[in-house]
């Protein structure tokens, strides 16, 4: 899965008033990768002052509200797009977005996320009428990139990933008509779901990407397949997702546990199939196989959450929103950015401390709440989340604001 060779040249020499021409516009990961990284630490960084009482939250929303809609669908839905539209063009030799088109999809996305302050336009919940308009044009702007260069290499094996997008979007807009209408139990219930559809792509990427990384990156013969496990996750995943969906916001006497047990199961043994000790030693796989671990581990904290009044679900839930969707976007943003750009797979000591930090924040905020009282883990998960994604951006904003080391286009 090599980066294609496009032969476009790369000026020597880009005016500044050339913007669409800045090598942060010639590939979807570089700015969404960066604006990820930006919202992962300016919102959690206003997210913890909130939480801390030095900031007061005037808006409509209520604070956890906004909190679950930026870290679920600005920065993991963000981060997911600019992979996949940079992904596809591996896949399919169609060139992917850039310049003014990548630049205008953006900029819509930061409206988006400055909507939700907008004040005194005069009537109720204006702001988050914007952030609706905004979201579902970014998404559609998105997916009807991605579908165009799927569709024109009919790229069959890759169609999964536009029902993916699509669900996501039509959470997205879902979660906010539901704020708007103050069904905000219906709303997080919607939030949820997205979660584990994101859990959906996880696995699908995981499948793809785990095996192979792990086989490049420890010069092993051959990659550990297991296609028949990959199709049973996949299903069961898809029913996991309806059936909790169904029980939360349809039929709220039926228990989702068990079939989340079921996928939990199937998750933790493919990530013990794919374990390989020597990956302990390079920290661009085993931050990726932690994560991995971490959902299947998750998913049976949330299974379990429904069983037994000691595990919350809300707690359970941040073992994957944290421990597997942040940990694993904070790796695939720097092996991405590192591979895409021409540069060695190397990374600085500070990168794994980073990594190691997320997965810490995840068990912090997961696990010991029970133990040490909510507000202190909130507050020490969010301290090292912090640290790690300021790190991410002092190594790779250089990284993704800069042309390929190797001078070709991407």
């Amino acid at each position: 899965m090599q980066p294609i060779n496009l032969t476009e040249p790369v000026p020597a020499r880009i005016k500044f008033y050339q913007v669409s021409q800045w090598p942060l516009w010639m590939l979807a990961f570089r700015p969404y990768f960066l604006a990820g990284g930006l919202l992962a630490f300016l919102s959690i960084g206003y997210w913890l002052l909130i939480l801390t009482g030095y900031v007061s939250w005037g808006l409509s929303m209520p604070a956890t509200l906004w909190h679950a809609h930026e870290m679920m669908f600005g920065f993991a839905g963000a981060v997911a797009v600019g992979f996949l539209l940079t992904a596809a063009q591996t896949w399919t030799g169609v060139p992917s977005l850039s310049g003014y088109k990548l630049m205008l999809l953006t900029v819509i996305w930061l409206l988006a996320r400055g909507s939700f302050f907008i004040t005194g336009l005069g009537f109720e919940n204006a702001n988050l009428y914007a952030v609706l308009f905004f979201q579902l044009i970014w998404w559609l702007g998105a997916i009807a990139a991605l579908a165009n260069m799927l569709l024109k290499a009919k790229s069959k094996n890759n169609y999964q990933f536009l029902p993916i997008l699509g669900a996501l979007c039509v959470l997205n807009s879902v979660y906010l008509w539901l704020a708007i209408e103050q069904k905000m139990l219906l709303a997080l219930a919607t939030v949820d779901t997205a979660v584990l559809v994101m859990t959906l792509l996880v696995g699908v990427v995981a499948g793809r990407v785990l095996p192979f990384f792990t086989a490049r990156g420890l010069d092993l013969a051959e990659q550990v397949r297991i296609p028949r496990l990959d199709k049973v996750l996949l299903y069961s995943s898809l029913f996991a997702v309806a059936f909790y969906f169904i029980s939360q916001l349809f039929i709220s006497s039926v228990n989702p546990g068990w079939v989340l047990a079921v996928v939990a199961v199937l998750h933790l043994s493919r990530s013990l199939l794919w374990w390989n000790n020597k990956m302990l030693k390079v920290p661009l796989l085993w931050s990726l196989h932690f994560s991995y671990l971490a959902l299947g581990f998750g998913l049976a904290l949330v299974a379990l959450s429904f069983y037994s009044p000691v595990i919350l679900f809300k707690d359970a839930l941040h073992m994957i929103t944290i421990g597997t969707i942040g940990m694993m976007i904070l790796a695939m943003m720097t092996r991405v950015s590192h591979g895409h750009t021409g540069r060695p797979l190397i990374i600085p000591h500070t990168m794994a401390v980073a990594f190691a930090l997320v997965l810490v924040a995840a068990i912090v905020r997961s696990l010991l709440p029970f133990v040490i009282g909510p507000h202190i883990t909130w507050q020490l998960s969010a301290v090292l989340w912090l640290v790690a994604f300021l790190l991410f951006l002092i190594h790779c904003i250089p990284i993704l604001t800069r042309r390929r080391v190797d001078g070709r286009h991407g």
